[in-house]
């Protein structure tokens, strides 16, 4: 189980997840496509799945994961 949290692909998925949903967030508030509160939690569900991401990067690196 650990070695497929740590795996290089679940950490690029998550970093890709991420991303698209950053690029989804300006998007939608350029355009006006959702409301400020929909926006917030997109935004907060984006840099969490970065932040998971990069935590789970790190700890690869320090287990020799990956």
């Amino acid at each position: 189980m650990v070695d497929l949290i740590l795996s290089r692909e679940t950490v690029i998925t998550l970093a890709i997840i991420g991303g698209v949903f950053s690029m989804i967030v300006s998007w939608c508030r350029k355009n006006g496509k959702a409301s400020e509160p929909v926006i917030k939690s997109m935004n907060k569900f984006s840099y969490v799945c970065m932040s998971v991401s990069i935590f789970l990067f790190i700890a690869a690196g320090l287990f020799g994961k990956g």
